[in-house]
């Protein structure tokens, strides 16, 4: 049996979340002159963001086929600079069109 409330760990939750958006604030009060931290920060979200989607793309279907179709299309589409609607439709059409291919064959 838990003896622990589940109000504690929504606190400590909740705390985890300030701290970790609070303490930039208090360690940097200067702005930031260095160029390289400076374009270190500007990059990171895109590269957290790479870091949790692309093992994601890869394990969301049954096949690494269809996953790689679906990639695929998406990066041609999202060089291509299509909007974010029709790279999402069409990275999911041709996951599920592989798919099915590969069904069949």
């Amino acid at each position: 049996m838990n003896t622990i409330p589940i109000w504690v760990y929504i606190l400590v939750m909740a705390l985890v979340t300030y701290f970790i958006r609070a303490v930039p604030f208090v360690l940097f009060r200067r702005r930031i002159q260095s160029r390289f931290i400076r374009s270190l920060l500007y990059y990171m979200p895109y590269a957290v963001l790479s870091a949790m989607t692309i093992p994601a793309i890869f394990s969301s279907t049954g096949s690494i086929f269809s996953a790689c179709a679906g990639f695929l299309a998406a990066t041609v589409l999202g060089l291509m600079k299509k909007s974010l609607l029709t790279v999402a439709i069409a990275a999911c059409a041709a996951a599920f069109i592989t798919d099915l291919i590969i069904v069949f064959i």
